[in-house]
């Protein structure tokens, strides 16, 4: 029987892909901030109907909301928002497959994260699997430049290069953020816990990017309503996503979350194939085998 929390990782990853194109399409009407307080802003009343049709089925309830969990809860959040604002940027640079691939060194940056924060250790042979799939990753870096050296040096030295990494620590340190706030949360149902992170958090991150917005933006508000009709898919899908990525870390240690979350690079091609009419090289083939073959190993080597 396959371990619930690999349903809920594969499930997010999904959520995750269809999201970020929708978002990305999103790119062309709305601003960086705009386009992320989409994802907050019409997925609260999603995240809502998700904790209260889970709630219908199982019931349960939770201790009470303690100052450390609201503020676990706070720094998850802006974590999140600043990794997708990152992301969303990379996208300018390199394109949406390559983008997002940059961002996946999240998995070997959230090992290491968690094991100095969390002491969550992981066997010998789920760390190669990790480091095997982040070798992945830059294989699909290099985007039809070839392997040599002086390739991977001009990769890394480009700006998308970094904005993905910077993505991809953000998204990492969130995960230990959210991680802490479901275990400060009293509860026995571990899964209802990081529902109730969803709302909290999604309500914060709309509070927290909608006061930017206004501030900075103020002309962007208007669109973001006006695109209600793509915006809310947006919502619909970026609250499912977090839902299963929330409850994943709930259940299993963060490293083996984020290293088998690496399959949504295989969302992420078909996606930038089908839906963005974006070309996919063989490289990136051959890298997305590659990052396959890593998650197998992290599975193999789970305790």
């Amino acid at each position: 029987m396959i371990p619930p929390w690999i349903l809920f990782t594969v499930s997010a990853a999904g959520f995750q892909t269809w999201r970020t194109a929708k978002q990305q399409k999103l790119r062309g009407r709305l601003s960086v901030n705009g386009a992320g307080v989409v994802r907050y802003l019409y997925g609260v009343p999603a995240g809502f109907l998700i904790l209260g049709g889970y709630l219908a089925a199982f019931g349960g309830q939770v201790g009470a909301f303690t100052p450390l969990f609201l503020l676990l809860c706070m720094l998850g959040g802006l974590g999140q928002i600043l990794g997708t604002n990152l992301l969303i940027m990379s996208f300018d640079s390199r394109g949406f497959a390559v983008g997002t691939a940059y961002s996946k060194t999240e998995a070997i940056q959230a090992a290491v994260i968690a094991l100095l924060f969390l002491g969550e250790s992981l066997s010998l042979l789920s760390w190669a699997g990790i480091a095997l799939s982040v070798c992945g990753v830059l294989t699909l870096s290099f985007a039809g430049k070839g392997f040599s050296l002086g390739a991977f040096v001009e990769a890394s030295m480009q700006r998308g290069a970094w904005l993905g990494v910077s993505a991809g620590f953000c998204f990492a340190i969130c995960s230990i953020f959210i991680k802490s706030a479901n275990i400060a949360l009293e509860g026995g149902d571990p899964v209802l816990k990081a529902l109730v992170c969803l709302v909290v958090i999604n309500g914060m991150q709309t509070a927290m990017q909608g006061a930017w917005l206004l501030w900075r933006e103020p002309g962007e508000v208007r669109r973001v309503f006006a695109s209600w009709k793509d915006s809310m898919w947006v919502g619909a899908l970026s609250a499912s996503g977090s839902a299963c990525w929330f409850s994943g870390f709930a259940l299993a240690p963060v490293a083996m979350v984020r290293a088998v979350g690496q399959v949504e690079i295989l969302f992420t091609l078909l996606a930038s194939r089908f839906y963005l009419k974006e070309r996919t090289t063989m490289t990136e083939r051959v890298g997305a085998l590659i990052v396959v073959s890593g998650v197998v190993l992290v599975l193999l080597g789970r305790r």
